[in-house]
This record gives C-alpha cells, structure tokens and sequence, in this order.
C-alpha cells in the first residue's frame, strides 16, 4: 500500500520556492508580485500530477466546510470543461494535445479564477500551491531578451538573472522532470499534465464529471 504523502514529502516544492526568493531578491524589489496581486491566480492552465498530490494534500489539511467550497468550485469549472471539451471526460491528460487545442481552451476561460483564490487575493492553499505558481512572476529569458512573466511587468524596468540562478532554474526543471517520470509510472497513468480545477478533485471523481 502506498504510504500517504506529509509534508516533507515534496522538497522540489520547497526548492522552488527558496529559487522564487533568491531571484526576486537578486531583482532588487522590482517584481510587483505582492499579496493581494491575484493577476496570475485567473484563467486555468496546466499543472501536473507532482502538483496534484500537493494540492490534495493542502486540502486535506483545511477545515471541512473550507475544503469542500474549494472543491465545489473546481468541479463546477470540471463539469463545464468536460462539457465544451468531451475529450476530457475520459482523458483528463492534456500533455500530449496539440498546443493550439490547449491554448485555445485556456483562452476560452481565461477569466476563471483558480479554485483556492480567495475574496482578498490571498491563496487557501499557499503552503502547498503548484510549482507554476511558486516561480512565477521571475521573467524569462530568451535569446539574451529578458521578457514579463505577466501583463503586469510591462510597466517595470526588467533585470538579468545571474548565470548561477538560471542553471539552478534548470536543474530544478530537470529534477521536475525525473520526478514526474517516475510518479507516471509508480501510478501507471498515461500522462503528466491536466487543467488546472481537475487537480483539485479526489482521484476517484476527477475522471467522469457531467454537469
């Protein structure tokens, strides 16, 4: 029997989240990613099955009423999906779709908050949040061109990362990766990533949701 995930279960997260810190210090406060600042908590987006047993065991941890709210809003985002996509409904993995397809559902419902967002802009499940959303707001690079990671950076000046914190950036990734491998295949699923509210419900009710 599989033993149930603690939280020292998930160093990557913890990781990347000391990663997030490092490098917004080595940006000198010019991230404008604050409590509050929701701006990347709306519109759904893929995650991956690691997220998914940190998210579970997040929840597991809030009060009743507290996690079932979260929960009841992420399978009425599923019921709609499943809805408008059917594909879902018996293959909740979209990692292997074409990436036109997911953008374009990603762009369908890019208003709809993220499950554990809450009234003040805070996050209910912080401690335990996916791993996207513990790097984001660093801006990328590309090419030696330093780019936003959100609309909100389009307004602020955008600094270089050192060559130090870009290889631990892809060292983590790699890490993720490995990481992700064997958890597909201790689980025998067919694939890594789903959208983002599936995560948030139980294994057993995240295959088949009809409105």
């Amino acid at each position: 029997m599989t033993q149930a995930p603690s939280r020292q279960s998930f160093p990557l997260f913890e990781q990347t989240a000391q990663w997030f810190e490092r490098a917004h210090a080595a940006l000198l406060g010019e991230l404008p990613c604050r409590k509050g600042c929701s701006h990347c908590c709306v519109g759904i987006f893929p995650v991956t099955v690691l997220d998914q047993q940190v998210i579970q065991f997040g929840l597991s941890q809030l009060p009743d009423s507290h996690r079932n709210r979260i929960v009841e809003i992420a399978a009425t985002q599923v019921a709609h999906l499943t809805v408008a996509v059917p594909q879902l409904l018996t293959n909740r993995f979209v990692d292997h779709w074409p990436e036109t397809d997911c953008e374009q559902v990603i762009e369908q419902y890019s208003d709809w908050p993220c499950p554990a967002l809450e009234s003040d802009g805070g996050c209910a499940i912080y401690q335990f949040r996916p791993l996207v959303c513990r790097s984001m707001g660093i801006p990328s690079e590309d090419d030696g061109c330093v780019n936003g990671a959100c609309a909100v950076q389009t307004s602020i000046p955008l600094i270089r990362l050192s060559n130090a914190l870009r290889e631990e950036e892809d060292r983590l990734a790699a890490l993720e990766a490995d990481e992700l491998e064997a958890l597909r295949r201790q689980q025998g699923v067919e694939g890594e990533e789903m959208l983002l509210p599936f995560a948030f419900l139980p294994e057993t009710s995240a295959q088949v949701i009809s409105v």
